[in-house]
């Protein structure tokens, strides 16, 4: 395991995230939540989705927290910290995670489509990142994956009049 801590300290953590993002998909937005914690293992920042609130494409979850906690601390530099994200960073999210010299990130659900950490592509272990960012994946993994394939399902269902399937009939997003 790349981080000692145990399962439940980083499912706890991930569950907050899981709030946000439920947050952010009520308010109409993709749900995803982020949350950031320092090394004394105090929640520091928070994000979650605002591209349609804020109407600002790189309002993510993932940046909104940078952007928090950074201004928490009073410095870019977020070298102690972990950031805790309900769904794998796309490429715009990975590269500023990398610049931020981010200690570690925890996130709960693969994204086959746009996920730049180890799915679709793999930018912290790429020529061009200069940060070697500790990844721990797969935490609440299933409730991640279920929360953003019931809102997609619930969407579909309004765009066409029907009823949302259940969530084990949806693919995954």
């Amino acid at each position: 395991m790349i981080c000692d801590r145990p399962y439940s300290f980083h499912r706890q953590w991930m569950q907050q995230a899981l709030t946000l993002a439920e947050r952010a998909g009520e308010a109409g937005e993709i749900p995803v939540g982020a949350l950031i914690i320092n090394k004394k293992g105090e929640a520091i920042a928070r994000g979650e989705n605002r591209r349609e609130r804020d109407c600002d494409p790189t309002a993510h979850a993932e940046i909104v927290a940078l952007r928090e906690a950074g201004k928490v601390l009073q410095n870019w530099h977020l070298n102690d910290c972990t950031l805790y994200v309900t769904l794998e960073p796309c490429p715009m999210c990975a590269a500023a995670i990398a610049q931020s010299r981010l200690k570690l990130l925890v996130y709960g659900a693969d994204d086959p489509k746009a996920g730049a950490i180890r799915t679709a592509a793999n930018l912290p272990d790429s020529a061009c990142c200069f940060h070697r960012l500790e990844v721990l994946a797969g935490i609440a993994e299933r409730d991640c994956r279920e929360q953003l394939q019931s809102w997609f399902g619930r969407r579909r269902a309004r765009k066409t009049g029907k009823r949302s399937a259940p969530v084990e009939q949806l693919s995954d997003p």
